[in-house]
């Protein structure tokens, strides 16, 4: 479940507490589980400053807070206040948002750093996947968290989301992947090969806003070309 802290403050120090926030999601960079971040100055009352930070769910937020660069930046903050700062857990019961931003934060849940986030804020348990290396589609939340789990455990990737067009239910994302081969993929052992991908998946999404179904196209043969995989073949 997607998990969402509120933090107000008092300062009339805005501009370093800025400043603040930018050291520490460089020093924080691959580490930090938050996924979206937003700071909100009250019209009425200048001084009066409200955080908003969403994490996947409480036990990102969690390993977020248990970084020993979060302990430091709060207590940073807290000279920087005229108060003591308060917080408001929330647990999300409803989230209405594009597709396009489900879509966005599907592709930067996979590359999250550590382990797999749970995903169930963002794929339906009965989520349908449909990709070229499986013969039949991979159906079920856990069966789908396997899948993508095969793919971190044989490559460091990352995902550059070129577009994503938003219809009602349905989004198509244009999307190049970059990656080294690290572990085994497909019975390939890992070759520490620099590898490249483009691909298309088309998402259709349920009237909550989850993930359904998704139809991933991407070059399979040009990968396994790159792995050295059809060496053989093409002397």
């Amino acid at each position: 479940m997607t998990f969402v802290q509120l933090i107000e403050c008092r300062t009339s120090r805005l501009d370093e507490m800025n400043r603040l926030m930018d050291d520490w999601v460089e020093q924080t960079r691959g580490k930090r589980t938050a996924t979206h971040a937003l700071v909100g100055k009250d019209r009425s009352d200048a001084a009066h400053i409200v955080e908003v930070v969403e994490f996947p769910s409480y036990e990102e937020a969690m390993r977020n807070s248990n970084l020993p660069e979060t302990d430091k930046i709060f207590h940073d903050m807290v000279a920087l206040c005229d108060e003591m700062p308060t917080f408001i857990d929330l647990d999300v019961v409803r989230d209405e948002r594009p597709a396009e931003d489900t879509v966005r934060r599907f592709f930067a849940a996979l590359v999250t750093p550590g382990e797999l986030p749970p995903l169930n804020d963002l794929l339906d348990e009965d989520i349908h996947s449909h990709d070229p290396v499986n013969p039949q589609a991979t159906i079920g939340l856990d069966n789908a968290r396997a899948e993508f789990r095969m793919w971190r455990g044989g490559f460091d990737f990352a995902f550059t989301v070129e577009d994503v067009l938003d219809q009602g239910d349905r989004a198509c994302a244009r999307w190049t992947w970059n990656a080294t081969h690290k572990g085994d993929f497909l019975g390939i052992p890992g070759t520490g090969r620099q590898v490249t991908m483009t691909g298309m998946t088309l998402f259709r999404l349920t009237d909550a806003g989850k993930i359904a179904e998704m139809w991933w196209e991407h070059d399979q043969l040009g990968l396994m070309q790159q792995l050295g995989a059809l060496d053989e073949l093409e002397q």
